[in-house]
């Protein structure tokens, strides 16, 4: 039975992890976690706030994610969108979803990552 999603890995290309260390930690604030020994030696970075968990792999076949996405659930989403596009990055505001408010945006490889608000 499954309980809960533990963690989302997206793909990177090699030699990206200080510009995504600089976005995800310093960005979007999420804190850095040690990868274990054996898996820190293939790469890659492991952040997370909380019980988000989000990972990084380094892929040397790197395709950025365009359609998948994780969606992260953040409070005060128009202070968060202005946050991100005051670090150069695209906010794409979405109405579709009901009961929410959402945008989309690019981590600095490319990966598609869903911010998302309940309303009400």
């Amino acid at each position: 039975m499954i309980t809960a999603l533990d963690h989302v890995q997206l793909a990177a290309p090699p030699g990206s992890e200080t510009a995504l260390r600089a976005y995800y930690g310093g960005v979007l604030g999420l804190a850095e976690v040690p990868k274990p020994p054996a898996l820190a030696a293939n790469g890659g970075l492991w952040f997370a706030r909380g019980q988000v968990q989000l990972h990084l792999g380094i892929d040397p076949d790197f395709r950025p994610s365009h359609k998948a996405h994780p969606g992260l659930r953040v409070v005060g989403l128009e202070a968060f969108a202005a946050r991100l596009a005051g670090h150069g990055a695209q906010v794409v505001w979405d109405g579709k979803l009901p009961g929410h408010r959402r945008f989309y945006s690019e981590d600095p490889v490319g990966n598609r990552l869903e911010f998302l608000e309940p309303v009400g």
